[in-house]
């Protein structure tokens, strides 16, 4: 299936790199949800940029049932059933070293906030979206990962142990549901420059990493964006359990 034939549901996809990513489906021809939880108003702001005709905004928090009315009411509204998704909510989290808990302070709330976020929401968009990609005969499922669990440059324990969980469970949908013509796959990204998250990283980290890279700079959300069209493009039809790292080359294989 084309990309501009597909219905795609991006979660936490009105800020940071979840609007790049539901720009780069939209210019690509797709009808795009962008699903939210607390930013309605930059939700409607990026739904009247791509085009009321072909994107709305739904509310939902992605983590428990409320996924199932999104899902029914992206069908309701295009007519059609969500063919791919795009795990990339984020719990709320700031890529800040200095703020991090430390082994000495770490709990084990911020392991399931983040182990919310990253596993059982994933879980519950593919249980939500799982008939409709049975019925059509085709899916694309793409999660949002990140390069800290192959390189902890700066080890954020909570955060980093979820993505790899996340990966992990990648993997293993990836063999379940390739018979119905599903594939899963990750798109992991290093430090990217800017988003929320990001906001309140030191400068001399976005250098330190960047002088790390043979590209010599941070990677950007809208180029992490184009590569998660790639899992989603017939190109990649034959691809599935694997994790594309988009960081500049900072981390090999």
């Amino acid at each position: 299936m084309r990309i501009d034939e597909q219905v795609v549901l991006v979660t936490g996809g009105a800020r940071g790199l979840g609007a790049d990513i539901s720009r780069a489906f939209s210019r690509e021809g797709a009808l795009v949800v962008v699903n939210y939880h607390r930013s309605e108003s930059a939700a409607a702001d990026l739904v009247r940029e791509l085009g009321e005709d072909r994107t709305v905004a739904l509310r939902a928090d992605v983590t428990d049932d409320e996924v199932h009315a999104l899902v029914d009411a992206a069908r309701r509204h295009f007519g059609a059933p969500v063919t791919t998704v795009v795990n990339n909510a984020l719990v709320d989290f700031e890529f800040n070293g200095d703020a991090r808990p430390r082994p000495e302070t770490l709990t084990w709330r911020d392991f399931d906030s983040q182990l919310r976020g990253a596993v059982k929401a994933t879980l519950a968009t593919t249980q939500a979206t799982l008939p409709g990609m049975r019925e059509v005969g085709f899916g694309r499922i793409v999660n949002i990962g990140t390069n800290l669990f192959q390189h902890p440059v700066v080890p954020y324990h909570d955060y980093t142990a979820a993505k790899a969980a996340a990966l992990s469970l990648t993997r293993t949908l990836a063999t379940d549901l390739g018979p119905d013509g599903i594939t899963v796959n990750m798109v992991s990204g290093g430090l990217l420059r800017t988003t929320a998250a990001s906001a309140a990283t030191p400068e001399e980290v976005f250098d330190l990493i960047a002088s790390g890279t043979p590209l010599r700079r941070a990677i950007t959300p809208a180029e992490l964006a184009d590569a998660v069209l790639f899992f989603a493009s017939p190109w990649a039809r034959a691809v599935t359990g694997q994790n594309l790292i988009v960081d500049g080359g900072l981390v090999k294989g």
